[in-house]
């Protein structure tokens, strides 16, 4: 008979004291130890108002969720891990501290009182860290013998998280006799500097014990008692895995709930033959995925759901049977993996060779300029693009996928200035028919080209679609048309640095009744022009930050003796009012210079559309 959901009140020494064989597990799957120390402040902060306030309720530390399904010996982690780990590096911080006090208070007539509660507290923080009896916990600070005890046990957490780069740095911590001792055991990252070269554990055990040294030694003690008799949690365990995680995304409100990508992975892991082959795959997945992080372009349950796309294109899920119509219906990440297509997961290594294609070569193209700018577009754009990467065993370059990309930006402009988004029939639909070909190699670039030609002359009115070009007030556009006025000039275009759409004629500021009455424009005029698309350009954010809502001609200025401007932006469109401007006698920014900058604008963009 199956075992019952257990939950059970139970204070923080009772539920980190664990039986002789149990110990806590992270699944391969859980996310790395990643509580900062803002976080780690707030658990202090918590503790000592509680002992200030003297409240009589114990305080609540929230809900533990385990998943016991191997044996009650195994307690899977499922929700709690940050906190558990957290409680135990404080509880680490605590006992070097205690040890200190111990000493200082041991032949004091004034302190013996207070010795033997040191000594008290002592043998019952042992007794959790260590799972030694009581009895063999001397009073006497022997840091030898206490190195013995130390390293004797098994941990009371194994980590298999394929997602921690320093998961020693925790057993390091609790084996060191010494703060200096465990400060020199753990992991040192190459080219950081101060605390940022500790991993997470020692950042936060070292917080916690600089807190604690800053008690008297009353407070050290009621403290230290406090946290281990009178703070609490519930730990519900479970003997169902998807019976664990439904509750933690029910009832987790302090944490981030499991991820697609997390249930996903525990379950590529599962069937993984050989899972150090498997870790390693998974972890050069995992850098290629991190680099497209850090430049904010995509993550892991992005590059899942454009693999899920790819598959279901390729098993023919996405279109009717007879081809003509395109089935729009998609189902949940989780759900496609782990019920509607289990063959997928069920062969580990290709699944996470198949993710890595499509990681290693986004991180091969994404500086290209034309992929700058359809990244700045609707993410769905990016999904039909992945799928054609599968026609390439070589490395993908911006000749193999610039014609396909421009294909895409012309239609998702369209979708950009269009009342209808992008679950309309004239793109979704279309999208999804098309993804059958892009990604078919046996179907050229050429005839792809052609469909959305003729889709989008078939649905849509060159004038109409430039009339609202030109009443576009948003942000998108900006990146394309800076895209094709360097086109159109041979000029250099990317979007590494930092930047901002600026208003060549600012929209706000202090001098900007001044500003509109020099460009002849009321209060009502200005408001109308102001966010046109002839009034916008990229330009470098510390520019920007320099010029703020000058005058135009501060700008456009040759001669700027303590700011930057225009002139030293590596922007065409900055490059080109400089150079406009340059010789002129009359540096303005008018209300007709605004329209017919939109004007241009929109017919640069009409044209790359239809022509």
């Amino acid at each position: 008979m199956a075992k019952t959901i257990e939950p059970k009140l139970m204070k923080i020494g009772e539920y980190l004291k664990l039986e002789e064989d149990a110990v806590f597990v992270i699944p391969e799957y859980q996310r790395a130890y990643s509580w900062d120390r803002d976080r780690c402040d707030k658990l202090w902060s918590d503790i000592t108002q509680y002992v200030e306030n003297k409240e009589k309720d114990a305080y609540f530390f929230g809900t533990v969720i385990l998943n016991c399904q191997n044996n009650d010996e195994e307690l899977y982690l499922i929700d709690g891990q940050q906190r558990t780990t957290t409680f135990l590096l404080l509880l680490k911080a605590f006992l070097f501290c205690i040890n200190e006090a111990i000493v200082d208070t041991k032949d004091s007539e004034d302190s013996k009182d207070l010795y033997r509660k040191f000594c008290e507290r002592r043998k019952s923080i042992m007794s959790i860290l260590y799972r030694v009896d009581t009895d063999e916990v001397d009073d006497e600070i022997d840091e030898e013998k206490d190195r013995k005890l130390f390293n004797n046990g098994t941990s009371l957490i194994v980590n298999h998280s394929i997602s921690e780069d320093h998961k020693d740095d925790f057993s390091k911590i609790l084996r060191a006799a010494n703060y200096d001792e465990a400060e020199f055991l753990v992991d040192k990252i190459e080219r950081k500097q101060k605390d940022n070269k500790y991993s997470n554990f020692f950042r936060n055990f070292k917080y916690f014990y600089e807190k604690i040294k800053e008690l008297s030694e009353t407070k050290l003690n009621e403290v230290s008692k406090t946290f281990i008799e009178k703070c609490e949690v519930i730990g519900i365990r479970s003997w169902n895995i998807d019976q664990a995680i439904v509750m933690f995304n029910s009832l987790n409100s302090d944490g981030m709930p499991l991820s697609d990508s997390d249930i996903i992975l525990s379950k590529l892991y599962g069937e993984a033959d050989d899972k150090n082959e498997f870790n390693k795959a998974w972890k050069v997945f995992k850098s290629y995925v991190q680099d497209l992080e850090k430049k904010e372009f995509t993550n892991i349950d992005a590059i899942l759901t454009q693999y899920m796309y790819y598959l279901r294109t390729r098993n023919g899920d996405t279109s009717t049977a007879d081809g003509n119509t395109a089935n729009v219906t998609v189902p949940g990440l989780r759900r496609y993996f782990t019920d509607i297509n289990k063959d997928a997961i069920a062969n580990p290594d290709k699944f996470v060779d198949d993710l890595t294609k499509i990681a290693k070569t986004w991180n091969t193209i994404v500086d290209i300029p034309c992929v700058q700018v359809l990244s700045k577009m609707n993410d769905n754009a990016k999904i039909f693009l992945a799928s054609f990467f599968y026609r390439f065993e070589k490395e993908v370059t911006e000749a193999d996928i610039k014609e396909l990309v421009e294909s895409l930006l012309k239609l998702f402009a369209v979708m950009e200035v269009e009342d209808i988004g992008y679950s309309s029939s004239k793109f979704k639909s279309f999208l999804f028919l098309e993804e059958i070909k892009i990604a078919n190699p046996k179907v050229t670039v050429e005839e792809i080209k052609k469909d959305f030609n003729d889709h989008i002359a078939k649905n849509w009115n060159r004038d109409d679609i430039k009339q609202k070009i030109g009443d576009y007030d948003k942000g998108v556009l900006v990146y394309l048309n800076e895209y094709l006025f360097a086109k159109e000039n041979n000029k250099a275009f990317d979007l590494n640095d930092k930047f901002d759409i600026e208003h060549i004629m600012p929209a706000s500021g202090k001098n900007i009744q001044t500003i509109r009455f020099d460009a002849k424009l009321d209060e009502e005029e200005f408001k109308n022009v102001v966010n046109k698309l002839g009034n916008k350009i990229l330009l470098e954010s510390a520019i920007n930050r320099s010029i703020s809502n000058e005058w135009f001609k501060t700008k456009v200025s040759t001669k700027l003796s303590d700011k930057t401007g225009y002139v030293d932006s590596k922007y065409p469109i900055a490059n080109a009012l400089v150079e406009k401007y340059r010789n002129s006698d009359k540096v303005l920014w008018t209300k007709d210079d605004i329209n017919d900058a939109t004007e241009k604008a929109s017919e640069r963009i009409a044209k790359f559309i239809f022509d």
